[in-house]
């Protein structure tokens, strides 16, 4: 990704001015929302060596499948970045966590990982430590299709006897 390009963290800011920096080494993320903000980016640029870095290693098993976290990379088309809350996590605390969802699409269905990060600030580096996955609620955009009803694909059947099977 170019320096001068939109940053994919959704800060409004370049790239080369926001989290490319963090991403290179060049500069250490301020706070917990930065190095998440860099993660992100870098799932959406490839650079999963970054991912892998920014992690806490030991005994809590913090190591993750880098080949099948490249093909996640590579495979997803990326939509976006939300930030839902940040608890701590500033330039001087040493503790934080951010809940985010990450928006992608992945064999042309397009999904939100949601999920509480907590962060840790070891000798001046904020490293990921660990993730739950958030609930989501699913609401429908439609009403629900009853077993008796016409078939919305307008076979002219009952749902039970065609779709709905």
């Amino acid at each position: 990704m170019k320096a001068t390009e939109k940053c994919p963290c959704g800060s409004g800011n370049k790239f080369g001015e926001c989290c490319g920096p963090v991403i290179s080494g060049k500069q250490k993320a301020k706070t917990a929302e930065a190095l998440m903000r860099a993660r992100y980016s870098a799932y959406v640029t490839g650079d999963i060596d970054f991912i892998a870095t920014s992690c806490k290693r030991g005994e809590e098993g913090n190591d993750i499948d880098l080949d099948e976290t490249r093909r996640w990379s590579k495979e997803s088309e990326w939509h976006g970045l939300t930030i839902h809350s940040v608890s701590e996590g500033g330039e001087n605390d040493t503790d934080g966590v951010v809940e985010f969802s990450a928006h992608y699409s992945r064999g042309g269905l397009r999904d939100e990982h949601r999920e509480r990060a907590v962060f840790k600030k070891i000798d001046g580096v904020w490293l990921y430590t660990e993730g739950s996955l958030a609930a989501t609620t699913i609401v429908r955009d439609t009403p629900k299709v009853g077993r008796n009803d016409p078939c919305p694909c307008g076979s002219g059947k009952k749902y039970k006897k065609c779709c709905g099977r």
